[in-house]
């Protein structure tokens, strides 16, 4: 009996991520004629900037410098987006918040995942860029895209757990998540190599949780290896978010229909 309803309980709860993530979907290319594509053109443009900035104008001295911009920006995007939209999303769904009884939780999961989605979407773009320089694809996407996948979508979906729930009762921290995004970008190493920050002061990436991840992304992108160090880094950081996002989300979660 108890099997039963725990099988019934996983399809209700893997039911209702799919809606969600499908209403996600259509409410974000909703009246939009390019739809997809933004999410394509956002980091091609920055891509762009960055490339003139600092290729053509100051003149870096970096081979593909243009595939090396598009391997850590499309990961970027994904966390960027997520957390960055995670304020306001118990917020804007008050609505249901109030009148339907169902697991809140899946909110942020649901937006997590359709980022996510629109990743693995963007690694063909990647994958295009790499013909274009004269590379190709390697074996070792096999297993190191899914081990990504996973670190990645887990410590995101922890802080948008998080940044979603304190944000129902401090609003405020709606303008400084974007502050802090902002801050995370140019600290962690994506318009620059990590081997240009200076040797005294490197040890400061493995306090970045963003940095392990993206410095994996990209040496899986363009070398096809994963470091062993960054992979434990990554996991470590991946569990604390998460272990950290759940612990605040089940502390305020009761109060939510009341407070919006």
């Amino acid at each position: 009996m108890r099997k039963v309803l725990n099988s019934k309980g996983t399809r209700y709860y893997f039911d209702l991520i799919t809606i969600l993530t499908h209403k996600e979907l259509k409410v974000r290319y909703k009246s939009s004629f390019l739809g997809y594509l933004w999410s394509i053109l956002h980091p091609l443009a920055f891509a762009l900037v960055f490339f003139l900035a600092f290729k053509v104008v100051m003149r870096i001295q970096m081979e593909d410098y243009a595939l090396f911009l598009i391997a850590g920006l499309f990961p970027w995007q994904w966390f960027s987006n997520s957390v960055t939209f995670s304020p306001t999303l118990f917020i804007s769904n008050v609505s249901i918040i109030k009148k339907v009884n169902f697991p809140r939780d899946t909110l942020p999961f649901s937006m997590v995942l359709q980022d996510m989605i629109h990743f693995i979407f963007a690694v063909l773009v990647i994958t295009t860029f790499l013909f274009v320089y004269d590379k190709r694809p390697f074996i070792s996407w096999l297993y190191g895209l899914p081990i990504l996948l996973f670190l990645q979508f887990t410590m995101t979906y922890g802080i948008a757990l998080m940044v979603s729930s304190v944000n129902v009762f401090f609003r405020d921290l709606e303008r400084l998540t974007g502050i802090v995004i902002t801050l995370l970008f140019y600290c962690t190493p994506i318009i620059y190599p990590e081997t240009m920050v200076p040797e005294r002061y490197r040890y400061l990436l493995d306090l970045n949780p963003l940095a392990p991840l993206m410095i994996s992304w990209r040496n899986l992108f363009l070398e096809g290896s994963l470091d062993g160090w960054m992979l434990t880094m990554s996991l470590f950081y991946s569990v604390l978010s998460f272990v950290a996002g759940y612990a605040v989300f089940r502390k305020l979660n009761w109060r939510f229909a009341e407070v919006l």
